[in-house]
C-alpha cells in the first residue's frame, strides 16, 4: 500500500506564459510540497529543504494525520 503523504517538487507561483506555442513557467521551481494521495491535493506550506519535507511527511504518515 502506498503512503498517504508523499514529497513532490513545488510548483512555481508565477503564471505560465506562452512562447511560440509552448507553455512553460516563468518562475523557478524551488522547494518541496507534500501531496495527499487520499484527498488528491497539494498541502502547504512549501518546504525549502527536501529533508524537512520528508520529515514532515514521515510524521504525518506515522501519526495518521488527515
Amino acid at each position: 500500500m502506498r503512503p498517504r503523504f508523499v514529497v513532490v517538487p513545488a510548483v512555481p507561483m508565477e503564471k505560465p506564459y506562452l512562447e511560440r506555442g509552448v507553455r512553460f513557467y516563468s518562475g523557478l521551481c524551488t522547494g518541496f510540497d507534500l501531496y495527499d494521495n487520499v484527498e488528491k491535493l497539494r498541502l502547504k506550506p512549501t518546504f525549502n529543504l527536501r529533508a524537512d519535507a520528508e520529515a514532515e511527511c514521515l510524521r504525518r504518515n506515522q501519526a495518521g494525520i488527515g
